[in-house]
């Protein structure tokens, strides 16, 4: 006669020790690089695998790739192992996907979350690799980031933050960290997009030089601090970012990297309103000296991507304000928590639409309407009033 005591012993022990296994297999940390090489910059995509490769995952974290190519009609998921050799992806295939739209944002959240399933991981860092142009593109078609150009899709910035709440709905918790490696996307129009499903966020204010990152020296700096907190892995980036292009692995070119705090955005948010209050308020003649100080504020790539703070820096330079810009100031430094660049004092980390004619407001402002930041502080209102 069988001892319902020791099978329900053994029982226990299977189980015990199953879900010991199971435990033991759950990292710290997953790295998802969507690497959209569908397009002109498909050479850097393999310098870059082959950088992480010069690395590899490791017991605390996992690399994982998603690379469409120009060089080949399917999509492929890749887990990076290191190897030393530098002029071919060796990491292993761990599925062909076949031809997928790379510009599909929910190519996006399905990678995220098959690596979840695949890869259990306590903490998430997500990397969208491509072209990027801040909120909109300069025309009216609407190209934002991760252009395919077989299907001429693209992710547009609403999209990339339902992405991310998507994508944080299946982990059951925010992102840790989102990071563009794109150029132009360090905007607070595209922060606030992602606020309440990520909590760090990485973009460059300029272009990117077509190396992009130097993932190397990046995973090389995070790998040897095993115990780095997500702001802590975020400044490293930025950090080395910054010194590739000051004369380390790339030489030197012009730079930005800036990371954002997004639990602050609603302090930010505030401040912002504070600001256009007080501006609207201002007689006629002093709203013609605000919008001479907008059209001299730094600005990258396109006339109406401005650096916040080198505006407001102005305006309270010639007393056009005082109490609001110091407020804002103030958000400012909560919510930008690292601003690395080799460019002038007039650089502080963060961009917004800020158009320097009526003609430039008018073409993109009915699209500025519905975005995230607009509905939380209405910028599109004080701008119109501005002309």
């Amino acid at each position: 006669m069988k001892n319902p005591l020791k099978n329900l012993f053994v029982l226990a022990a299977i189980l015990f020790f199953s879900f010991r296994a199971l435990a033991t297999d759950i990292k710290d940390w997953n790295f998802l690089v969507f690497l959209n090489g569908i397009n002109s910059l498909d050479s850097y995509g393999q310098l870059n695998i082959n950088q992480m490769e010069q690395i590899g995952s490791n017991d605390k974290m996992n690399i994982i790739v998603q690379w469409g190519s120009l060089a080949r009609p399917g999509v492929q998921r890749l887990l990076i192992k290191k190897d030393h050799d530098s002029s071919e992806v060796t990491s292993p295939v761990v599925q062909e996907m076949g031809a997928v739209d790379m510009g599909d944002w929910h190519q996006l959240v399905d990678f995220a979350t098959w690596a979840q399933n695949q890869y259990p991981a306590k903490h998430t860092f997500i990397v969208v690799w491509n072209h990027g142009n801040g909120w909109h593109r300069p025309n009216l078609v609407i190209k934002d980031i991760s252009f395919d150009d077989r299907t001429g899709n693209s992710i547009k910035t609403e999209e990339l933050g339902q992405a991310m709440q998507e994508i944080a709905s299946q982990l059951g918790h925010k992102v840790d960290i989102y990071a563009s490696d794109a150029c132009l996307m360090g905007m607070v129009e595209v922060a606030d997009q992602m606020k309440a499903s990520v909590n760090y966020f990485i973009g460059s204010q300029d272009l990117e030089p077509g190396a992009g990152w130097p993932y190397n020296t990046f995973l090389q700096k995070w790998q040897s601090q095993p115990s780095a907190t997500p702001l802590e892995i975020s400044k490293i980036l930025s950090s080395e970012y910054m010194t590739a292009y000051t004369g380390g692995l790339y030489g030197h070119d012009a730079a930005t990297m800036s990371v954002f705090d997004l639990n602050f955005m609603d302090d930010y948010h505030q401040a912002i309103k504070n600001f256009t209050t007080e501006m609207v308020q201002m007689s006629s003649a002093k709203k013609t000296a605000v919008v001479k100080a907008l059209q001299e504020s730094k600005y990258f790539a396109m006339t109406d991507y401005r650096d916040m703070m080198d505006f407001t820096n102005k305006l309270m330079a010639l007393s056009l304000i005082k109490k609001s810009g110091e407020d804002l100031r103030a958000a400012h430094n909560k919510l930008v928590i690292a601003n690395d660049q080799n460019q002038d004092n007039m650089t502080h980390g963060l961009s917004i639409w800020l158009p320097s004619s009526l003609s430039e407001y008018e073409r993109y402002s009915e699209r500025y309407e519905n975005l995230e930041f607009n509905q939380k502080t209405q910028w599109k209102s004080f701008l119109g009033q501005l002309y």
